[in-house]
């Protein structure tokens, strides 16, 4: 009965597992439609679309379900998805930026309100949160394997004309001005450097710590906003406890 239970549990993880990447791959897929229904399919002439394809090579997204989305913006397609952004706050007034791709903005509009005040939180009108994060370019580089130590890679990152470098032990994480973003990362590919994310984000300014009797009640709240099809990215100001996953 055990090792019934024990399949069956590691099944559980799998199928969930499993869900969550098809959803992510389905996020990835609108933005793919969306850059190149406003941009062109080739990426050489669409940076914005080359982002996004940089996005789905990092979530090994299979290259059929690539070329699906750019077929179906080639094909005429005539869906039309927004960009609505929304904004709120958490406990002790952590702050939550939730971006968003709809065809709904009233369903859209619906769903967060309830994802976040289900959950202890509250909404802000337009400019409450947004002006306490910067938009950042964002790299991740995995240590494993590589024969590069700290001060070889910030020689390699100043020279590709980043802004900073922060070091663990499995990772290095590059920042960088928006505006720079497209040529540090051919810079960096250019001296034979791989990412496992490449990408635009939202950095707050400053971290708020998440109140520990809300730690889950938080997290619950950024899944419900993370599992809706609607929501691409979610930014907070949560600074989160070490042993916090």
């Amino acid at each position: 009965m055990s090792g019934h239970s024990k399949w069956h549990n590691i099944q559980g993880r799998k199928n969930a597992q499993d869900a969550k990447r098809g959803k992510i791959f389905q996020k990835i897929s609108r933005e793919l439609f969306m850059a190149a229904k406003q941009g062109g399919s080739d990426p050489n002439n669409n940076p914005s679309l080359r982002l996004v394809m940089d996005k789905a090579r990092a979530a090994n997204m299979p290259k059929d379900n690539v070329k699906r989305a750019l077929d179906k913006a080639d094909g005429g397609d005539a869906t039309r998805y927004d960009e609505v952004t929304y904004e709120g706050y958490g406990p002790a007034g952590i702050a939550i930026l939730v971006e968003a791709l709809t065809d709904n903005k009233n369903r859209t509009s619906s769903d967060v309100r309830v994802a976040i005040t289900r959950h202890g939180g509250t909404m802000a009108t337009a400019g409450a949160v947004s002006y306490m994060f910067d938009r950042r370019g964002y790299f991740v580089i995995d240590r494993e394997g590589l024969d590069v130590d700290e001060d070889q890679m910030l020689e390699a990152v100043l020279e590709a004309g980043a802004e900073d470098l922060q070091t663990s032990d499995d990772e290095f994480e590059i920042y960088t001005d928006p505006k720079d973003f497209t040529e540090v990362r051919d810079s960096l590919e250019e001296q034979g450097f791989h990412f496992t994310t490449s990408e635009l984000t939202m950095v707050p300014q400053n971290t708020v710590p998440i109140p520990e009797e809300k730690l889950e009640t938080f997290q619950n709240l950024i899944d419900a906003l993370e599992d809706n099809d609607d929501v691409q990215n979610v930014y907070t100001s949560a600074q989160w406890p070490d042993d916090a996953e």
